[in-house]
């Protein structure tokens, strides 16, 4: 049972960046590439909030080839790599022209965990998924599916079923160099799949 639910439509994205943020989490990431379908549950997310925030990809609204899909409608996916090593998945919000996206950190594997087991390298399911980087390997996204739908492509985000209230822990970004004590990384409280140890509530 994984508890995942019907797709969300772009109109879920076209909202206000830190709303967005704060209402995946506890949705289902779920990927269909290279033949295979994998999922986590969504327990940990920041948020970079356009063109005024100086750890946003997108600050002072400098549009290039490689932060495009930042600026493109939302619903879309942009991928980054982080210092030349890891894949970056976002979920683009806003409107389109507005340099908005939600990075998604962590997951609670829900499907595949062989899968994420064998292209991650690890056996530990609590590594699979914990940090974004590792998600993005276990649910084999790369810089090809940059600037792809999250609402009818390969990738999907599918909405949660439980409808109840959630806690949820709110804390400075991690691993920037400017706007660090923003309070914009929304998680829930499973420490277990946390990329790090949870902050305060909010």
């Amino acid at each position: 049972m994984t508890g995942r639910g019907s797709p969300l439509g772009t109109q879920f994205f076209a909202r206000d960046t830190v709303r967005v943020a704060r209402d995946l989490l506890g949705c289902v990431l779920e990927s269909a590439i290279d033949g295979a379908i994998v999922a986590g549950r969504i327990v940990e997310v920041e948020a970079y909030v356009g063109s005024h925030d100086p750890a946003d990809h997108g600050y002072g609204n400098r549009q290039t080839p490689r932060n495009r899909s930042l600026f493109g409608p939302p619903g879309t996916i942009y991928v980054f790599r982080s210092y030349g090593v890891h894949w970056c998945g976002n979920a683009v919000t806003d409107r389109a022209g507005v340099p908005t996206a939600v990075l998604i950190r962590a997951l609670e594997p829900v499907r595949g965990l062989d899968v994420m087991a064998e292209r991650r390298g690890v056996a530990d399911a609590r590594l699979a998924c914990s940090g974004p980087g590792r998600l993005c390997q276990a649910l084999g996204i790369t810089g090809a599916h940059d600037g792809l739908s999250l609402v009818g492509g390969p990738l999907r985000v599918l909405r949660r079923k439980d409808g109840t209230k959630r806690r949820i822990l709110v804390g400075p970004r991690i691993g920037i160099s400017h706007a660090k004590d923003w309070p914009l990384r929304f998680c829930l409280p499973e420490r277990r799949w946390l990329s790090r140890p949870p902050v305060a509530s909010g």
